[in-house]
């Protein structure tokens, strides 16, 4: 029912179930072409020449100074999203972007990240203490860094130091490669899988065409609820 002086909508046409289910068969076909070029697509960015992040960079955490390496928190792989929180960003100085709190509220348990060896972390140029009173209020768990005075932001391309997008790092002992970045609409389609899917190694899975080396499990065989990765040989 519409209400006064709304535009009806204009639904789809009204099959029986046999012509639903002939339409839906045949979309089906190109959703499936349209997945399988999405892994192939996953697997040439996986082969993506590296940089060697040559400068050394501060970040302000709760506990402290900490370099780039130590955002990786001893893992191997590291997904960092540029989240803007500075001026002139409608909210400031209480509030972050709009856009990038939708995006962050879709990232999900920190838990399946570090199943497969990998971080997730934010930065931005707020100082910390807006930082954690934001995080407080979105009920976020995620690490949170400033990079306050820091000239990470624009080194990393944003375009400006003040910008949004999200940057793939990986880490051999001391060094610290850059494998990817994305930003604009790219950033809306993150989930865990599809993140995993923006790092070198992937979700680690025998199925996927990934670079030779390093271990592989079952489809789905790393899953574990939330909760559950320090049971069944899955650590997090």
């Amino acid at each position: 029912m519409k209400a006064k002086g709304e535009n009806p909508i204009k639904f789809p046409n009204v099959v029986d179930q046999a012509k639903w289910q002939k339409a839906r068969d045949a979309l089906l076909l190109k959703e499936k072409a349209a997945t399988h070029a999405r892994d192939a697509l996953a697997a040439e960015r996986r082969r993506l020449p590296m940089v060697k992040i040559e400068k050394q960079y501060v970040f302000d955490g709760p506990k402290g100074k900490m370099s780039l390496l130590d955002l990786f928190e001893g893992r191997r792989q590291l997904l960092l999203y540029h989240f803007m929180f500075a001026p002139p960003v409608p909210g400031w100085p209480d509030a972050g972007c709009v856009g990038c709190s939708m995006v962050t509220d879709q990232f999900g348990h920190l838990a399946h990240f570090h199943a497969r060896d990998t971080s997730l972390c934010l930065v931005s140029r707020a100082p910390l203490q807006n930082i954690e009173k934001y995080k407080k209020r979105m009920g976020w768990t995620y690490p949170w860094y400033s990079c306050d005075g820091s000239e990470f932001n624009v080194d990393m391309g944003l375009l400006t130091d003040n910008y949004y997008g999200l940057s793939v790092f990986i880490h051999g002992d001391k060094d610290v490669y850059r494998t990817y970045f994305t930003d604009g609409r790219a950033v809306e389609e993150f989930t865990t899988w599809t993140l995993l899917d923006l790092t070198p190694l992937g979700r680690q899975e025998e199925w996927q065409d990934s670079p030779a080396g390093g271990e592989r499990s079952k489809p789905s065989g790393w899953w574990r609820r939330h909760d559950e990765y320090d049971k069944g040989g899955t650590k997090s």
